[in-house]
């Protein structure tokens, strides 16, 4: 299972460009490019600024699952997991 986002097509409406995005993420502009791109992969860097830039929305709003890239069961308890983990530091609900 892999991270997918939405926030590229919500960064639309709200930041003129990748700067204005990556500004509100507390991220660097190349990262965000890279992201976008399928270059590099979501981070917890990269979910925790998209929450900075839209603390409107839920992360459920922002991410979402693709499991059809990868049927590997490790993988998808890894991704899941991992995910899993991040919501809830960002919750204040983990270690």
């Amino acid at each position: 299972m892999i991270i997918r986002t939405r926030v590229f097509d919500i960064a639309d409406s709200r930041f003129h460009n990748l700067s204005d995005l990556a500004r509100a993420m507390g991220i660097s502009v190349s990262q965000v490019y890279r992201v976008r791109e399928g270059k590099r992969g979501i981070n917890e860097k990269f979910i925790v600024g998209a929450k900075m830039a839209f603390p409107d929305l839920r992360l459920d709003e922002l991410f979402y699952f693709n499991s059809d890239m990868l049927p590997e069961k490790s993988m998808e308890t890894s991704a899941s997991g991992r995910y899993h983990r991040i919501v809830q530091r960002y919750n204040g609900a983990g270690p």
